[in-house]
């Protein structure tokens, strides 16, 4: 058990080690790979031009398995890890709340929407981790904020969301989106004018 708590601790210090990073970067594009599977009959009845905002979740994996592999600090480079790592951690908690949110109508706890729950969980877990070693300007967590919601417009007003797993759910698929976009942004906002009053 010790072994365990250190490594932990050492991956929470320093997560962008290699022996954490490579193999999350292998998990998440496995899992990306299922994902688009998963989305493979909504892509098909979906135009090419908008396949981007159908599959959420995968492309968020996809981005934040590259944001691993783009390791720098470059401005561009931030700005595409701080938006893969806001991504991973906005659609792993609405997928929580969807899932929970289904056992909460229906009581049909399956081992699927398990697997989903706990994987989205991992998700929402990285994305926490990696984005507290980042430093970045309050313009970057904004452009962060319109690309999500940008996603929240072209999936509910363009009717673009992921198939949710009943009916009766898109209010609450709807609120959850919009409450992640409101919060993360906040979040990354005020984080960054914390810090520079420390430094101040």
């Amino acid at each position: 058990m010790s072994v365990i708590i250190e490594l932990w601790r050492d991956f929470w210090r320093d997560p962008w080690q290699p022996r954490f990073a490579i193999p999350l970067v292998v998990i998440n594009l496995l899992g990306a790979g299922y994902g688009y599977y998963w989305y493979h009959e909504q892509l098909a009845a979906t135009p090419v031009l908008f396949w981007l905002f159908v599959s959420d979740s995968p492309l968020s994996a996809t981005l934040f398995a590259l944001a691993l592999l783009l390791r720098g600090n470059s401005p561009l480079k931030l700005l595409f890890q701080v938006i893969a790592f806001t991504a991973v951690i906005k659609y792993g908690l609405w997928a929580i709340a969807i899932i929970t949110h289904y056992w909460a109508l229906y009581g049909n706890v399956g081992y699927i929407e398990i697997v989903l729950w706990v994987s989205h969980l991992g998700m929402a877990a990285e994305g926490i981790i990696f984005l507290k070693t980042l430093r970045f300007e309050r313009v970057i967590g904004y452009i962060a904020g319109l690309w999500m919601l940008i996603n929240d417009i072209m999936d509910y007003a363009a009717r673009l969301h992921p198939y949710l797993f009943a009916a009766g759910q898109e209010r609450v698929a709807l609120l959850t989106a919009l409450l992640l976009t409101v919060g993360i942004t906040c979040g990354l906002v005020m984080r960054r004018q914390r810090k520079s009053v420390k430094r101040a």
